[in-house]
């Protein structure tokens, strides 16, 4: 296979098209944000264990991802070098979800997800490498926009199937033996399709770049097993450039707040809303159905926002732009704990869809102007383990203090979430996009001199 001179420069269908993966990948991530913390409810389980029991994701995210990301940097097979982990992944996912919704107890249900996050983190890191190998600097912002507007169209699928099913004939009190409600079945096992036939899509229809003679040689010198993974990890965080380690105060005020908000928001609503706590009660499942459809709306935001954005990071900055969208869902998430009616918990809905949109693109673009291309896979890796760190110290801390300091009303919690956008607002705007080099992203050395 001949080896390009540079990376062509691709249309917009075709970076549509090799996202398209992500659109499977983040319903997978919907139907988890809207759904897991309810059937562990309906399992027997109490409000405030609830972020334990969701430990899956935060800790495959520690343990899969970095080394994914260095395992893909030093790959080199006839199927390409993120490919293979793209399809691992997407079996598991797959396996995951479609038997979630049939789970009979907690312990069946912990296990699952464990298998399901762990196919979605292996999928994942590789994923975001995958847009930095294949497109040119110059399209970086095109490429991790269009992840964020297409987890912002996945979601937005993933939280409305239940209401659709409702819309359409279901009894949203129709539940089996355990409690869970057969919408949720359906919507997981339809997650379980999607989820691996657009990944299977993205990496035929665009496949990866063959690697260069240089490139393949330098992998073939690396040192192969776990612990040369290791050591690379280790030097990588040793060497990680001055804009990441930025990021990494941000993402320990943006991700608690995010973790804290999708564990929490369902039971606020129900409360608020619908005035009721109990976990079985018709109002609960009407609490479950509103919250996807308020997330579906807070999506569809963030898909248009998305694109919206590729013109604005580039005339004020990714880092300016993500502070300014970060505000706007602390706002968001301070507002929506006041309101009792249900039409109203669509307009803080509209912050929060602005600022889960720049959350899942602008740090991206700040990364990928920050690291050398070489160790793209390593750096991605341990990018997420700043989003899943502070997913730990929420899990790990939150029953703590819910019951003490938050009056065991997970209202309070949501207006911790804001408070804490606010923080990470005021943590990245100092952020400055910079190169390999060291140079603001557009700047010559020419200019720079």
């Amino acid at each position: 296979m001949r080896v390009p001179a540079s990376k062509p420069h691709l249309s917009l269908p075709r970076i549509l098209e090799m996202n398209l993966g992500f659109l499977g990948l983040q319903f997978s991530f919907g139907l988890q944000q809207g759904n897991m913390a309810p059937i562990y409810s309906y399992l027997g389980a109490s409000e405030a264990t609830i972020p334990m029991l969701q430990l899956a994701g935060p800790m495959t995210g520690l343990l899969v991802q970095p080394l994914i990301g260095a395992l893909s940097d030093r790959t080199d097979s006839r199927w390409g070098r993120r490919t293979p982990y793209f399809l691992l992944g997407a079996v598991l996912c797959a396996l995951g979800l479609f038997f979630m919704p049939l789970s009979s107890s907690l312990l069946m249900a912990v296990s699952l997800l464990w298998i399901l996050d762990a196919g979605n983190n292996i999928t994942m890191e590789p994923y975001r490498a995958y847009v930095s190998d294949r497109l040119n600097e110059n399209q970086h912002q095109v490429g991790f926009l269009t992840q964020s507007a297409f987890t912002g169209a996945a979601q937005m699928l993933a939280f409305l199937t239940p209401s659709l099913l409702v819309w359409a004939g279901m009894n949203q009190d129709w539940v089996d033996a355990h409690n869970i409600p057969y919408t949720a079945r359906i919507a997981f096992m339809v997650g379980a399709v999607l989820s691996f036939s657009t990944i299977l899509w993205s990496i035929w229809r665009v496949p990866e770049l063959p690697l260069a003679p240089e490139e393949r040689a330098r992998i073939a010198a690396e040192p192969k097993g776990l612990g040369a993974m290791l050591k690379e990890i280790g030097s990588a965080i040793r060497d990680m450039p001055l804009a990441m380690r930025k990021l990494a105060l941000m993402s320990l005020f943006q991700w608690y707040a995010m973790a804290a908000y999708w564990a929490y928001v369902i039971y606020s609503i129900g409360r608020s809303v619908y005035g009721t706590a109990e976990a079985t009660s018709t109002g609960f499942h009407s609490a479950v159905l509103t919250n996807g459809e308020m997330a579906a709306f807070y999506n569809g935001v963030a898909f248009l926002a998305a694109f919206a954005m590729v013109p604005l990071a580039k005339r004020m900055g990714a880092a300016g732009l993500h502070a300014i969208c970060l505000i706007l869902a602390g706002i968001g998430m301070v507002w929506l704990p006041h309101v009792t009616q249900k039409w109203m918990l669509f307009l803080p809905a509209i912050g929060i869809g602005i600022g889960w949109a720049s959350i899942m693109g602008n740090p991206y673009v700040i990364l990928a102007g920050s690291i050398p291309p070489e160790r793209t896979g390593v750096y991605m890796g341990i990018f997420n383990m700043m989003i899943v760190i502070p997913m730990l110290i929420f899990s790990g801390t939150m029953w703590l203090f819910y019951d003490s300091l938050l009056g065991s009303d997970p209202r309070n919690v949501l207006t911790l979430c804001g408070v804490l956008m606010f923080a990470a607002a005021a943590a990245v705007w100092t952020v400055r996009e910079r190169n390999a080099q060291g140079l603001p992203v557009g700047a010559t050395h020419k200019a720079a001199a």
